[in-house]
């Protein structure tokens, strides 16, 4: 096991040595400012936003710097090379920022966010920008191009498609804003938003596009991670700058299917880090905290808190459009799951049809409208047996024990939807969470009825 320390540098003035809380730690120096400007992606985004006429405040650039530097350590700090229970990492994060003072009452807010949100034990310190770094930020020379009502986080899935298209169908004008850190996904992502523009021609929709990655060697360890437990620390960061950019009291608006947004494990070995909390409740709410505590009118929504997956696609407000584009949009969690097979057929990047993602999408568009459009790489679950000791079977089996589980004990509804997180914000919303977890459950076991996944 090994303490890792996080330095994130600004220019060649920013050189104040960091005293480390932890003996014996290994320290990575991150510049994040070279000839070109700010790197890792950050620089291009305010670019993009530059160009549109707008310019977020520095306290909202900070907050991407810190989502930034939260992402490599998070990308490029292994867990089973560094952890000493091959998980929980242990990492001192230094960043920069414009008003220290702000940041380091908030420092204990964001730590508990992030060990919430992956499972490792975080400090974050916080320390004023070098000498001659005064903004981050350059004024843009032109006029606000863009004038978009709301912001909606944009994946590429069926999820964030739908969002879109319902915001648009209300009368918004929402700036789409994505990330991605693979070759497939920019393209889900660019034929959705393109769809949306071509179905809208009176509508000016600005899609936003954050490439933010870091080289293999960043961090001194012997392999990567690929974990990503912190991704949406980033995705609500670059939303927010966005929504501060345009300015006013803005909503990012954070399309996900209730019964996915709460993750309730399957089974124990998924509990804790082991089971996402991208947009649980609990920690939706600390993140708005965070932008409270620092002063940007910004506040985050999930509109579909309290439906399933396939009473989104049911409900949607253009559903022609949807289910002609539906096959356009990317769920799978491992599209290039195969991209090493001999079968030049199966290298095609397609949805695996098999992990917890597909399945629900699988379930939710049979429940919408009868039918399973999208190619996978196993098109008939019912073919033959599936082997649950292989990913083919794996998670099927893993629906099919907590159904079981569910319906000798209907009760226990009430209990499993505290364990991947607490409520405690929403105390008179219990009911309808149990109620979408049920229901969402319900639904994968539709599409589940009659097929086998047992060990063989």
């Amino acid at each position: 096991m090994r303490h890792h320390n996080i330095i994130v540098r600004l220019g060649p003035n920013d050189t104040e040595p960091i005293e480390q809380a932890t003996a014996n730690s290994l320290t990575t120096e991150i510049q994040f400012i070279n000839d070109s400007g700010l790197r890792f992606g950050l620089g291009k985004v305010l670019s993009q936003l530059r160009k549109m006429g707008l310019l977020p405040s520095e306290t909202s650039v900070d907050l991407a710097l810190l989502a930034v530097a939260i992402t490599a350590a998070d990308t490029r700090i292994s867990r089973s090379a560094d952890a000493q229970d091959a998980w929980t990492r242990e990492i001192d994060l230094h960043v920069p920022v414009q008003a220290p003072d702000r940041w380091v009452a908030l420092a204990p807010l964001i730590a508990n966010m992030l060990k919430f949100l992956t499972g490792d034990q975080w400090s974050v310190h916080f320390r004023p920008r070098p000498s001659g770094i005064g903004t981050l930020a350059t004024a843009p020379s032109v006029l606000p191009l863009a004038t978009p009502t709301s912001v909606c986080l944009f994946s590429g899935g069926l999820d964030s498609f739908i969002g879109a298209i319902d915001l648009l169908a209300a009368g918004q004008t929402p700036m789409l804003v994505s990330h991605y850190g693979d070759k497939l996904t920019p393209g889900y992502q660019d034929h959705c938003a393109h769809a949306l523009k071509q179905h809208h021609p009176s509508k000016t929709i600005h899609h936003i596009r954050a490439w933010v990655s870091f080289p293999a060697n960043t961090v001194e360890v012997e392999s990567v991670e690929d974990t990503l437990r912190g991704r949406s620390f980033l995705f609500f960061a670059l939303a927010s700058l966005a929504a501060d950019a345009i300015g006013g009291d803005m909503t990012v608006y954070v399309p996900e299917n209730g019964l996915i947004s709460l993750n309730v494990p399957l089974d124990p070995l998924r509990l804790g880090a082991l089971s996402t909390r991208t947009t649980h409740p609990y920690y939706m709410a600390r993140f708005g905290e965070l932008l409270s505590g620092l002063g940007l009118q910004v506040r985050l929504e999930n509109p579909y808190a309290f439906l399933t997956k396939g009473q989104m696609a049911r409900a949607c407000a253009d559903l022609p459009f949807l289910q002609r584009e539906a096959r356009n949009t990317m769920s799978c969690s491992s599209p290039l799951g195969r991209r090493y097979d001999p079968n030049p057929e199966q290298r095609e990047p397609k949805h695996c049809g098999r992990c917890v993602p597909c399945l629900i999408r699988r379930a939710a568009i049979l429940e919408a409208w009868g039918i399973d459009d999208t190619l996978y790489r196993i098109p008939d679950l019912r073919g033959q047996p599936l082997n649950s000791k292989k990913a083919e079977g794996e998670h099927i089996r893993s629906f099919q024990l907590m159904l079981s589980r569910l319906s000798r004990k209907p009760g226990r509804a009430r209990l499993d939807i505290h364990r991947p997180g607490p409520l405690t914000d929403h105390p008179d919303k219990l009911g309808a969470y149990e109620a979408v977890y049920v229901a969402g459950m319900q639904e994968v076991g539709r599409l589940l009825e009659g097929v086998e996944a047992r060990p063989l």
